[in-house]
Formats: C-alpha cells, structure tokens, sequence
C-alpha cells in the first residue's frame, strides 16, 4: 500500500503542495499538460531552490488581476473542458465543493449563492487541478498527516482585516488537530486546507511506514524563524499495520435532553437530520429532574456537517442547549455491493478488516421493495441475500 504523509509544520498551501508532490516524484511534465489542457491564461514556473538552507521545489502561477468572481458552476466547467482523467477531475471537484461548503457556511448563505475570492483565481484553479493530475499518477492509496501549523495574526482578504484562521479555513479545519504557533502571518490557506481535509485518511504524528521519497514545497514568503516548507513522506506500509480495525476517523457527537417535545416532533427532527447528513440519529428514554420523563436526542456528524445538524436541533427540537464532543472513530473499510436473490437484485454493503471475513448487510429498502413485489415475507430475503454474498464470496 503507497502512503503520502503530509508534515504540516509551516502550513500547507495550494502551491507547496503541487511543490512538494513535484519534490516527490511526480511526473511534473504531465501534470503541466493537464493544467494546460484547462486553456487557463497563466504561466507556470516550477524551480529547485534552496529555502531556509533545503533544497526544495517552488511553484509559481502568473496569472491576470481579475475583476469578476466564479462560482461553482464556473469552476465546474473550466474542469470539464480539460483533459483531465475522470478521477482527477473528480478530485478536483471535491476540492472544490469542500471550499465551497466551507465558504458557505462561513457567510452564511447557500452553496449555490458562495462565490470564490482568491480561492476561485487562476491560481488556486491551477493548483487544485494539478495536485489532482499529480496525486492520481503517484497511484497513493492512503493519505494521514500531523497537526497543522495555521499561523496567527490578521491577514487581509476580500472581506478586510480578518484573524488567523480565517472563517472558511477555520472550518475546513473543524475536528483536525492544529499546532500552536507563534509566527505571524497566514501559514495555511483555504486551498491547502481544503486539499488536506479532502485528502487526509488518518491524522497521526507518523504513520507506520517504509519511506522512499521526501519532497519539500516551498512557500512564497521568507521565514525568519524556520523555513517555509511543506514536507511529504511517501512509501510504502503493510496493509496490517496502517489499520488492523479499518479506517479511523474523527466525528462529532451532539446531544441534548428534551422533555416538552412531543414524540412526533422528535421523529421529524430525526428525519431532517438524517437529510442534513447526519452519519447516525438516535433517542433513549430518560428520567430528568423532578421525575420528568424525557428523552435523550443523539446525532453522529462528520466535521462539515456539525453546523447544518446544529441548526436542525435548534429549529426544530427548540432546545435551549446542545452538547458537543469530538471523538475518534475506528470503522470497518465498506463498499457498496449488489446481489441476486431469486426474487430480483437486492443491494447492501460489504465491510472488512484485514485478514478477516467480510460481513454483508442488506439494505433494508431493497429487502423491502423486492418483498412487496414479490409478496414474500422480508426476512426470507434477508436471508436469501445473504446467502447469495456467501455463495459469491
């Protein structure tokens, strides 16, 4: 298994990361080709310079001063004209769509209203796009990274004078570990941010690994205190010692107690959240003071979802508080996986770990379907759904 860590130890941005992916080995030819192919009106210089004492590879995009603003659907068709493979394409438009969650939820506004500043210039569009192109030809298959340095201070954007991190940074980086710094000056753009939380599998100091290449990207400014580098470790691992359990994420958990809230209400709020993009929603009967019977209301969420499930608690529960915690999460590796029943199709997903047998779960909507159609009872095509993985596996 190929893994790519990220040393985040002055931040990361768009241009250090092509840099450092350069740095790494790879194939800077082609992935110019692919920036090209976008038929974007800038210039491309990649150099090997020496910054704070290291040898490192620098990016620089010129590009014209522009007036106007994109928004996604701009971004969406100036990658669709190049000659991106699909996945890095599709790479991209994550990158993309993750800044453009962030600056939504930063401004507050819908998706389709946010319109990109300095993120939506040429050169963040050329640095996406190549560190898609770039990251793709290195064939990785998994992705960790250390605690990231954001930098501190004020920086000024298109809105004015705004703290380190700025709004749309500091929510990409909602649920990833930060390390302090004292330096002044922004270290980790929304690009970079955007592209590590996209990215990033596992956050962990170093990952068990065997190193092959270091690549070293270099940041426009002049640090006096360390150099300004980002640094990428790539090599291999065995798949056991990556993760014996399955991946490992982080998520938030939200809660709160509801006493006054008819049942009714509790469901429809579960409904709502469920379609904010809650991971999971639960309720467990409670006891609350004074004997009151109540009721406790749990949502799982990821990181960029924490706000929209916020706002459905509040809207719809009307409670007066929520409680939050982030918490790790181990999960087994998944893929969705259909299978034949003699009743028609039934779709369900397949989880695994390492070295042990798969486990087949059925969607309970295809089960349900397939037994209305079919008049069979739902728990015969439970098993024979089962049953057909097990035949198959």
């Amino acid at each position: 298994m190929r893994v790519l860590h990220f040393d985040c130890f002055s931040g990361i941005s768009g241009d250090m990361t092509l840099g450092a992916l350069f740095d790494a080995g790879a194939p800077q030819q082609a992935v110019l080709d692919a920036i090209a192919s976008l038929g974007l009106p800038i210039t491309i210089e990649v150099d090997k310079i020496r910054k704070g004492g290291f040898a490192a590879t620098q990016v620089r995009v010129d590009a014209p001063e522009e007036e106007e603003h994109r928004f996604l659907p701009d971004i969406e068709t100036i990658l669709a004209k190049g000659s991106l493979t699909q996945s890095q394409r599709e790479l991209a438009l994550r990158i993309f769509r993750r800044l453009a969650e962030a600056e939504a939820a930063a401004h507050g506004m819908s998706i389709e209203k946010v319109h990109f500043h300095e993120v939506g210039a040429l050169d963040s569009i050329a640095d996406i796009a190549g560190v898609a192109a770039a990251i793709d030809l290195l064939k990785i298959d998994r992705f960790t990274s250390g605690p990231v340095v954001t930098g501190s201070g004020t920086v000024k954007c298109a809105h004015g004078v705004m703290p380190i991190p700025t709004p749309a940074t500091a929510t990409l980086l909602k649920g990833v570990p930060l390390r302090a710094c004292s330096l002044k000056g922004e270290l980790t753009t929304p690009t970079g941010a955007a592209i590590l939380t996209t990215l990033v599998n596992e956050w962990i100091d170093v990952p068990a690994m065997t190193i092959e290449t270091i690549g070293h990207g270099a940041g426009q400014k002049e640090l006096i205190e360390q150099p300004n580098l980002l640094r990428v470790l790539l090599g291999t691992a065995e798949v056991g010692q990556v993760s014996s359990s399955g991946e490992r994420d982080r998520i938030w958990v939200l809660e709160t107690n509801l006493d006054d809230v008819p049942g009714e209400i509790v469901g429809y709020a579960m409904e709502r959240l469920f379609a904010a993009g809650a991971l999971d929603v639960f309720s467990i009967p409670i006891t609350m003071k004074k004997q009151r019977p109540g009721i406790l209301l749990t949502v799982l969420a990821s990181p960029d979802k924490l706000e929209a499930c916020e706002e459905v608690l509040f809207q719809e529960t009307q409670t007066f508080g929520i409680r939050r915690h982030l918490m790790e999460r181990t999960k087994l590796r998944r893929e969705a996986k259909s299978v034949k029943t003699p009743w028609g199709e039934v779709m369900g997903k397949v989880g695994w770990r390492e070295g042990k047998p798969a486990m087949f779960t059925p969607e309970y909507e295809d089960c349900a379907r397939v037994a209305r159609s079919s008049q069979v009872p739902l728990r015969e095509v439970y098993e024979a759904a089962r049953r057909a993985f097990g035949e198959k596996a």
